[in-house]
């Protein structure tokens, strides 16, 4: 069996587990796994940036944000309906993102760092200001007779499930195949050695510049995606916490690999429910198990099996 296989049977194989789980899984658990689905496509922007790109983004709650709100205000405040209320998530978040990739490839290393973590509170603080619209740290739920899409009820718990699992196999098999593209080589090529890249004639900027566009508009489905299927926006979402989030999600699950997204986000989803269950200072817990898994599992849990099991991991 060649690696391409293996690669499209890891991925097949993941969807169609997905698929059968709602069928098995107790009604509190394919709850959980929609939240994860719709929150691994945020994971999965974010690692185009970071896992294969090699920029460390602190901001990236400004794309999820603008998405969420892109969709969210269109249809609370001006009707719209989910379908063309999610193109114009799509649209905010690529407006964004042009902007904002425009200006912060400017700087590099830590400075980038910073850049984009200031834009992230200067976007938070934006959602706070026109409270009068987005309602502030309260946020706003959509009603549920405005969730409806093609007759299909999207807070029926069934069709909320699969149209997750619609939107997240989307993604996977896309940036699967976009990873194997020329196109995506030279993203790693970049982050392994930029100025060998610049030598050999790429222009290095502009290829970043469209990958934090790529980044910032999955990163905006996914919020965009959160908004219609759970009927909650608030600011919350906007904050640096949920920016420093996917970064420790694609750390556990492994920087740089198709499936690691989603892993680090089922990890740590299913990590903070147990010890919260077990003690107030769940907190505690976590940041121990995380010490741990960076201290052992240093290329996070799909990273670590690429590199001592199974070279042909994607």
């Amino acid at each position: 069996m060649t690696n391409t296989t293996k690669t499209h049977a890891l991925h097949y194989g993941l969807l169609a587990i997905l698929a059968i789980a709602f069928m098995i899984l107790p009604q509190y658990h394919s709850g959980n796994l929609a939240r994860v689905m719709v929150l691994a496509i945020y994971a999965m922007g974010y690692n185009i940036l970071f896992g294969y790109t090699g920029l460390l983004s602190l901001g990236h709650a400004l794309f999820f944000s603008a998405g969420m709100y892109g969709l969210g205000l269109t249809m609370h405040l001006g009707g719209w309906t989910p379908a063309p209320a999610f193109l114009a998530a799509l649209l905010a978040s690529a407006v964004v993102a042009t902007v904002i990739g425009f200006l912060v490839l400017r700087t590099s290393g830590v400075a980038f760092m910073i850049v984009t973590l200031m834009f992230a509170q200067a976007g938070y603080l934006t959602i706070l200001y026109f409270g009068t619209y987005t309602r502030g740290d309260e946020g706003f739920a959509l009603q549920q007779a405005t969730r409806q899409l093609m007759g299909l009820d999207l807070t029926d718990q069934t069709i909320r499930y699969y149209t997750a699992l619609i939107l997240f196999s989307a993604t996977l098999l896309l940036l699967a195949y976009f990873i194997r593209s020329p196109f995506g080589r030279t993203l790693i090529a970049i982050r392994e050695n930029e100025e060998r890249a610049k030598m050999l004639g790429y222009n290095v900027t502009a290829i970043k510049l469209k990958a934090v566009i790529l980044s910032g508009v999955i990163s905006g489905a996914s919020g965009g995606a959160y908004a219609l299927l759970f009927g909650n926006t608030g600011a919350t979402f906007a904050t640096v916490q949920f920016s420093i989030l996917p970064l420790l999600w694609v750390l556990v699950g492994g920087a740089g690999t198709t499936t690691g997204p989603f892993i680090g986000v089922l990890f740590m989803t299913y990590l903070i429910d147990y010890a919260s269950g077990q003690t107030t200072a769940y907190l505690i817990v976590v940041g121990v198990v995380l010490v741990l898994v960076t201290l052992f599992l240093p290329h996070g849990i799909v990273g670590t099996l690429r590199n001592k099991y199974a070279g042909w991991l994607p």
